[in-house]
């Protein structure tokens, strides 16, 4: 089995590292995101990468080409222009029949065996990892009467779930692939033919969107929630 990374945008929520180096190279404590991230897949036995380049993808053939991984690592330019499915869609002939995808500046302790399990078990061509809401801000509890009973720091919204970016796919997806946009276009199209499901993980989750997440994912590198990431 092999894992599409989707690594050729631009990272606009980055600027201005992404004016220097595409997104995926920003750096957590010593190594790029991106290789925190394939950690992740090879720590859990899956070792095999199809990079999907675009933006400033010298940074990233760079980096592969001075380095010997344990990793089968294959890069592909899919053009600076193609959005997130067309990162996707444009490797569809290198896929394996069930594939897994993510982005490439995330990090999450989901169990693939149980992702790939669930996969399995119904009759869907795509499953999305899910995980709760975290809010970007803290909240308040009150009374009835406005008394303040509590604060809460940033909690998880447990009631909504959002795109965690860990994905299954089976390779007959291609077949029913509408749109270049994998978030507007191409999911929705594929939950409209009842062929899309969601693997709900209740665990850690931590993307990286601006400068502040890089410096929140290197105040976490050290704790037990890396452990999965850090080698």
């Amino acid at each position: 089995m092999n894992v599409v990374i989707l690594a050729g945008g631009r990272g606009l929520r980055a600027y201005p590292f992404t004016e220097y180096l595409p997104k995926p190279m920003i750096p957590v404590c010593g190594k790029p995101i991106i290789v925190r991230v394939m950690n992740l897949y090879a720590k859990q036995g899956i070792k095999e990468f199809i990079i999907s380049l675009g933006y400033r993808k010298e940074a990233i053939e760079d980096y592969f080409a001075d380095r010997t991984t344990p990793w089968k690592v294959s890069l592909v330019d899919t053009g600076d222009e193609s959005d997130t499915g067309g990162r996707i869609y444009n490797v569809r002939d290198r896929v394996s029949d069930t594939f897994m995808a993510t982005y490439s500046d995330a990090v999450c302790d989901v169990p693939l065996d149980k992702l790939l399990e669930f996969h399995h078990s119904h009759d869907g061509l795509a499953t999305i990892t899910s995980v709760p809401l975290p809010s970007q801000y803290g909240t308040i509890d009150a009374d009835e009467n406005g008394r303040i009973l509590a604060f809460r720091e940033k909690p998880i919204l447990r009631e909504h779930w959002i795109n965690a970016g860990f994905f299954v796919m089976d390779k007959a997806i291609f077949d029913h692939w509408k749109g270049d946009n994998l978030e507007r276009e191409v999911l929705p199209n594929l939950q409209k033919e009842g062929l899309l499901y969601t693997y709900r993980h209740d665990g850690f989750f931590k993307s990286m969107d601006t400068h502040k997440d890089q410096l929140e994912m290197e105040e976490l590198f050290h704790s037990a929630k890396f452990e999965l990431f850090a080698a």
